[in-house]
């Protein structure tokens, strides 16, 4: 019998075996399968606002991923290519060498991505080669769906209350016990310097430290579900933002793919009939939904995601980093120097460990939209640059939600962060942790220190303007001036819309 042409399976956004349907795929033709992973230097330029494209946290996560993901396949006799450069070049490269025949992939959603696909694609048509795509980063497959991508529902509920009631979530795939590749050089994977990249120094405060690879995210899978017992609480503690275990810390893993959303929902179904079935266990799934509609609302409206009218339509005025005073204004905001304790201990945390609490990442977003009235683009880079869990739809998705100019808008609401701050850290713990000079001050005093008397101020050690900062605006009065641009675009936007004639 004569041997079958080897296949090529191409890895992006998905390191792990476990519950891979390309790499199942490519096992299922009984040909030798080659995992190769390309070192795109698109991924690691620079954001129009002038931050690096991939930042150091999640470069050094994906460097984790990758020689996890090595490990994992040496151990099944397979191995974990390496190449640096452009997908749409190497990938037919290498088909050649190897006399593949076939490429397997998990499709994305986003025009950067997306389009690197049709390259790649083009490349290895060129050369009579297939390319053979798989959906796979979202709980529900996108074929199971009640209705078609371009009649996806407008407001999340719906979507949630359809699925619910008409789809089904597919088993996931099993991790392969045996895997032979073609022999080929490996290939290095790159320092964190190769990349350009230097990771800060060690801050003391950080409490939440991912580590990248398949098997530290099935370690943390069973420490939340079943070591520490903390699914069963997760939607009453899940709005936390210093304790660790206050909610499941899955994201890093989801959105590089080390863990796949249905390995996730599976452990839920078998924690619900071995331990206990209850509204914190739904919750889990609630938020898998909500990371299944963003990525749903990528692929139905493509580049609208990143432009600054949103899928509203509206014309904001938004302020630019091209100004002087709205950089300055920015470059407070990215180092939490606001004066304002809850975005900056936030912002802090971001810088310091490439993590910030979903609790947080409301609050700052809409300080810089609401208050600040800074294009919420800007935002949604620096969290693209310095977050560990950043995922091109969830992150975008977000941003124009918080911005008011995304799906399931709802006016023009803005997150008092004084209310904020009492509702979700009562006692000012997170505050004081990451903002040392408020160590001395007791209690809810940490909410406010600019309301704290001259006297106080001395006793505890934080005077005003020059440990910590004033309130660089007043909260109440910049969020009625931006409510108040809203309102008119609003307006304009509705008289801009053509009249229903009579009939």
């Amino acid at each position: 019998m004569a041997q079958r042409s080897p296949v090529i399976v191409w890895l992006r956004n998905d390191l792990r075996l476990d519950d891979h349907e390309p790499l199942h795929r490519a096992l299922q033709s009984g040909a030798q399968v080659a995992l190769v992973y390309c070192i795109d230097p698109r991924q690691f330029g620079r954001l129009p606002s002038g931050v690096p494209k991939t930042g150091a946290f999640r470069a050094q996560f994906l460097i984790e991923s990758l020689t996890a993901l090595r490990e994992s396949c040496r151990k099944i006799g397979g191995e974990l290519v390496l190449r640096s450069g452009k997908p749409e070049t190497l990938l037919p490269a290498l088909a050649r060498e190897l006399g593949a025949d076939r490429v397997y992939f998990h499709e994305e959603v986003s025009s950067e991505e997306t389009s690197v696909e049709a390259d790649v694609d083009a490349a290895l048509s060129d050369i009579g080669v297939r390319l053979e795509g798989c959906w796979g980063h979202s709980l529900f497959h996108s074929d199971d769906l009640p209705f078609d991508l371009t009649s996806l529902p407008d407001v999340f509920t719906t979507f949630r209350k359809l699925v619910e009631r008409d789809a089904t979530v597919r088993a996931p795939f099993p991790s392969p016990m045996k895997l032979q590749s073609p022999s080929v050089d490996a290939g290095e994977i790159p320092t964190l310097e190769a990349l350009g990249l230097t990771l800060p120094l060690v801050d003391e405060r950080v409490c939440f430290r991912p580590i990248g690879g398949e098997r530290a995210a099935m370690e943390r899978v069973t420490h939340y579900v079943w070591s520490a017992d903390r699914l069963r609480v997760y939607k009453d503690t899940r709005n936390g933002m210093l304790s660790v275990d206050d909610s499941s810390k899955l994201s890093p893993w989801l959105a590089m793919g080390c863990l796949s959303p249905r390995r996730v929902w599976a452990e839920v179904q078998r924690y619900e009939r071995d331990r206990v079935k209850n509204e914190s266990t739904y919750w889990m799934i609630f938020e898998l939904l909500w990371r299944d509609y963003f990525r749903f609302v990528a692929a139905k409206e493509g580049d609208a995601l990143f432009r600054a009218r949103g899928l509203q339509a509206l014309e904001l005025p938004w302020r630019d980093l091209a100004d002087a005073s709205t950089r300055a204004d920015f470059d407070r905001w990215t180092s939490g120097t606001t004066g304002f304790p809850i975005v900056d201990a936030s912002m802090q945390e971001l810088s310091a460990s490439g993590f910030m609490s979903n609790r947080g990442r409301q609050n700052v977003a809409s300080f810089l939209t609401k208050n600040l009235g800074i294009d919420w683009r800007a935002g949604a880079e620096w969290f693209e640059s310095m977050l560990v869990d950043y995922d091109v739809s969830s992150n975008w998705g977000n941003w124009l939600y918080s911005a008011g100019v995304g799906n399931d808008a709802r006016g023009f609401r803005y997150f008092n962060l004084y209310k904020q701050s009492a509702d979700y850290d009562p006692n000012g713990e997170f505050m004081r942790h990451w903002l040392p000079a408020l160590r001395n001050v007791p209690g809810a005093g940490a909410h406010r220190p600019d309301a704290l008397s001259r006297d106080d101020q001395r006793r505890f050690g934080v005077m005003i303007g020059t440990d910590y900062p004033a309130p660089m605006i007043d909260l109440y009065d910049s969020a009625k001036v931006n409510e108040a641009a809203y309102r008119r675009a609003v307006g304009a936007t509705r008289d801009a819309r053509p009249k229903s004639r009579a009939r």
